[in-house]
């Protein structure tokens, strides 16, 4: 038997990640989507795309709709009972991601949500890996040298998404020795790395966004002159990974950061962001308090399209060690691809699609 069960899905990665599995060489028999109720009709949607796609049948993919910020995540007795005898693999992905969220918010997502679905996964009958969805940011403001083992090291937090998803997963590291779990922290996740394809523009994008509207200016300086390096992951290196270490027999009780164990700095990413988008280079530089003051404006930011809070990794220098992630990938065939060889992807999709406004966040 191979029955999984995802949160978090529509969602780019959710989406993404059940597509690899379904291409995959691993048994999926049947697949349960919890899903919001407002999202029931897009969830059943882009199921029929897959089945179309993939070639997998109608009855092996069932969307459920609940909500995590409620106990028992509002399934019915009946939906419980047919999920604790039948879910062995469980890809909790449900999260709000926005590094602009409020406090209460992001706690009931990201804290309380997940405190339901431990509370559900320890009722799973035949469960043999519940995959948890982090972040490597969960470090905080921390800088110099991270590790994947390391976790409460009395840091403090750049944002509410930070300190909750690092609270969350104090919660999930709790539960070792009661479940079979990996924790997987990626880096900012863009696009994929051959194609370029993203379900929305943030984290990198927003570098994007601002050449684009300062295309027309005579010069474009550097943010600061930080020595903090960058951390974009592709999305297919993080699909990859994730099924591979989250079937792995010695993945069970480890976390795996899915970073660049070769990043280049800030400011080079800057550069040949720049250089591919604009044919042009940086020129000067401007404090990063400068940049901040005028990102403090709402009318600004939103003519931008850049968060306020994605300066502070401007200058965060942080080192994510992924030793033990490339020790258990060795054989799989899985390697990060070299950033550099994956900016012309990157910034032609963004070419292609800067004026789908599908893909822009909303910037409050």
């Amino acid at each position: 038997m191979g029955t999984y069960f995802f949160t978090g899905f529509p969602g780019f990665i959710a989406s993404a990640l059940l597509r690899q599995l379904l291409e995959s060489e691993h048994q999926v028999d049947q697949v349960y989507l919890l899903v919001l109720p407002e999202f029931v009709p897009k969830a059943e949607e882009a199921v029929t795309n897959l089945m179309v796609e993939t070639g997998i049948f109608a009855d092996q993919i069932t969307v459920i709709a609940g909500d995590i910020t409620y106990p028992n995540m509002r399934l019915s007795n009946e939906n419980l009972r047919r999920l604790q005898e039948q879910v062995e693999y469980v890809y909790h992905l449900a999260a709000i991601y926005d590094l602009a969220v409020p406090e209460k918010l992001a706690y009931r997502v990201n804290v309380t949500g997940t405190a339901h679905v431990n509370d559900w996964v320890r009722t799973l009958k035949h469960v043999k890996r519940y995959v948890y969805f982090s972040t490597a940011y969960v470090s905080g403001t921390r800088e110099g040298k991270i590790y994947e083992h390391e976790l409460a090291m009395n840091q403090t937090f750049k944002n509410h998404y930070e300190k909750t998803k690092f609270e969350a997963e104090v919660l999930v590291r709790g539960m070792n020795g009661q479940v079979p779990a990996t924790i997987i922290r990626p880096g900012i996740v863009k696009g994929d790395s051959r194609t370029g394809t993203t379900l929305k523009f943030d984290g990198l994008y927003f570098m994007l966004n601002f050449f684009d509207r300062l295309r027309l200016w005579p010069w474009i300086p550097f943010l600061g002159d930080s020595k903090a390096v960058g951390n974009f992951v592709p999305v297919d290196y993080v699909l990859n990974a994730t099924l591979y270490l989250g079937h792995l027999p010695e993945g069970t009780g480890k976390t795996y950061h899915l970073t660049d164990p070769h990043p280049y700095s800030m400011n080079q990413i800057y550069e040949m962001l720049m250089q591919e988008y604009l044919n042009r280079k940086p020129t000067g530089t401007i404090p990063l308090s400068l940049t901040k003051s005028i990102l403090s404006l709402p009318q600004l930011r939103k003519w931008l399209k850049v968060e306020k809070e994605a300066l502070d990794y401007f200058s965060c220098a942080a080192f994510y060690d992924s030793s033990q992630a490339l020790q258990d990938l060795q054989g799989s065939g899985i390697t990060f691809p070299d950033f550099k060889k994956t900016v012309e992807a990157t910034v032609e999709f963004y070419r292609r699609n800067k004026h789908d406004p599908k893909k822009h966040i909303v910037i409050r």
